[in-house]
């Protein structure tokens, strides 16, 4: 019999992986959930810094100030879903969730955003449902107060909207001309807004 025709030896079946605990389960899916929360706070940071930009360009200072602001609140965001992943002993994504829209007219701009908060809000408190189903309060309460930041990021997306909306060029030509600078120690905008920001 030549090695041509000698039967091959059958390699040894490798063990099957053991199936994680429950423990484990409900783990990945708290940080299955984290990490589509951090890729939608990716996408709301490159958002928003772009609208900041063209903001500024148009000469809309005061407006572009506080996108920027809020685009800060959003890293400060992604940060805390970063660091609660790695303490579940996940890592967190690099990855945004939907695209970058350009070029918007300032009169689109505050709606839109507005509907991307409104989503948000929408999808972290399903995730939060996650975290409570899965036992894990500390999740939970991140998205909780996640939630909260914003809700007032919506309020003043949508306000601006309305007043964009209602009074048109009068509201613009007041903020025409204002200065987009937010200081030397930008802190984002809840934080810079202290109490009014709760309101």
């Amino acid at each position: 019999m030549n090695k041509a025709t000698k039967p091959a030896k059958a390699k040894p079946a490798k063990p099957a992986a053991a199936a994680p605990s429950p423990r484990e389960a409900r783990k990945a899916k708290v940080i299955e959930v984290l990490n589509k929360a951090r890729a939608m706070e990716l996408n709301a940071i490159t958002q928003y810094m772009n609208q900041h930009y063209g903001l500024d360009n148009m000469d809309y200072g005061a407006l572009a100030a506080d996108m920027k602001l809020i685009a800060i609140d959003e890293m400060r965001h992604a940060e805390m879903f970063a660091e609660r992943i790695k303490e579940l002993g996940g890592e967190p994504t690099t990855e945004r969730e939907g695209d970058l829209v350009k070029g918007q007219d300032v009169r689109i701009i505050f709606p839109y955003d507005a509907g991307l908060e409104d989503d948000t809000i929408d999808a972290y408190n399903q995730f939060l449902q996650v975290c409570r189903e899965c036992g894990d309060s500390v999740s939970m309460k991140l998205f909780e107060t996640i939630i909260e930041e914003e809700q007032v990021h919506f309020n003043h997306f949508d306000n601006v909207g309305e007043h964009l909306k209602n009074l048109g060029d009068t509201y613009l030509s007041k903020i025409a001309g204002t200065s987009a600078s937010t200081g030397p120690t930008t802190k984002g905008f809840l934080i810079s807004k202290g109490a009014a920001a709760a309101g």
